[in-house]
């Protein structure tokens, strides 16, 4: 089923104009790695406000950040690295995520991705240990910038 709506999306996605296509497949899956590399280093035990820059890096400046299970959405890059600072403060005993897929579409990618830790929030007096697969959608303007991230969380 997670194959069949990837596979749509991606036909869905490659109608638009071959002139908004300005990446190759390889040049795509690249930058998908990257921002896959870049939200696993934001999230370790010694991570530094140095990972969180270099994750806001990847993102255009009118990005939208969609968590479609969860009806929230970032627009604001202050108010994004606001609250992923404040997430430093949480304690990660582990955080990792392997790529499970990769599909490409017109300046989309669509990355299936197991993320797995173990962090104590500081907000919580217990420690939460998950595994999810996840499905990422990745959209890239001319400048190779993440424009809209869609999460569909498992």
């Amino acid at each position: 089923m997670n194959k069949f709506i990837l596979v749509l999306f991606c036909f869905l996605f490659s109608f638009s104009s071959s002139a908004n296509d300005n990446f190759t497949s390889e040049q795509l899956i690249e930058k998908a790695k990257v921002f896959v590399a870049a939200k696993n280093a934001r999230q370790q035990p010694n991570t530094t406000i140095k990972e969180i820059e270099n994750y806001i890096s990847l993102l255009s400046d009118d990005f939208i950040d969609e968590h479609v299970k969860f009806k929230f959405t970032y627009k604001d890059k202050s108010k994004l690295r606001e609250d992923m600072i404040n997430k430093l403060k949480d304690k990660v005993i582990h955080s990792s995520i392997e790529i499970n897929e990769i599909m490409v579409g017109a300046n989309v990618v669509f990355v299936k991705m197991t993320e797995s830790g173990k962090v104590k929030p500081v907000h919580l007096d217990k420690t939460i240990e998950y595994s999810k697969t996840n499905i990422v959608s990745l959209e890239f303007n001319q400048a190779g910038l993440v424009t809209h991230i869609r999460r569909h969380h498992g």
